[in-house]
């Protein structure tokens, strides 16, 4: 006689959701104590999960970052008729994602930790920063090393503004950073 049951669900906890459970729970946590204090025991906390089911997808904090900001970020949105309106989006778009809550503080966090850790620098450079570099690369028409430089004055602006006013940058000045990107990216 054919067994009509149900396949056996795998042993453990559902998985679904846990990962947008960690990273929403990442960016308060960095958000309210700071990127320092977020250690993976308060985010799994705040998560209501595990330390281990975080280290289980993430080995480090770092990693753990990363994967939220990706998350976080998403594809980057090229669009514009020009290769001026495709920058100036882009800008935009940066801007405002560091101006939430959490998002500039991780942001920071996870490079200035990097500086010291090659592991972590080869994860941002190759999962989170070489995406959006081809896509602009490809959008703008330009070589690699031109779209690093861009890369470098547009979010190394933002995030300096963020760590030395606790603010996202002011429109006006946005607009003065995609004007001076706009005469880099002719020049």
């Amino acid at each position: 006689m054919p067994s009509t049951a149900e396949p056996a669900r795998p042993p453990g906890r559902p998985r679904a959701g846990v990962d947008a459970t960690v990273f929403a729970a990442t960016l308060r946590t960095v958000d309210e104590v700071g990127y320092t204090r977020a250690t993976v025991d308060r985010i799994a906390a705040t998560a209501g999960v595990a330390k281990t089911t975080i280290y289980r997808r993430w080995p480090s904090k770092g990693e753990l970052i990363v994967a939220c900001l990706l998350d976080a970020f998403g594809p980057v949105p090229l669009t514009g008729a020009t290769r001026g309106e495709i920058l100036a989006n882009a800008v935009r778009w940066i801007d405002a994602l560091i101006g939430e809550p959490g998002i500039g503080a991780a942001f920071a966090g996870v490079f200035t930790d990097a500086v010291n850790d090659p592991a972590l620098r080869e994860i941002l450079a190759t999962r989170f920063q070489d995406p959006y570099r081809l896509a602009l690369q490809d959008a703008l028409g330009e070589p690699e090393h031109r779209v690093l430089f861009l890369i470098d004055v547009i979010v190394g602006t933002l995030l300096h503004r963020l760590g030395m006013t606790g603010e996202p940058m002011a429109r006006r000045d946005v607009d003065a950073l995609i004007a001076i990107t706009r005469h880099a990216l002719e020049g």
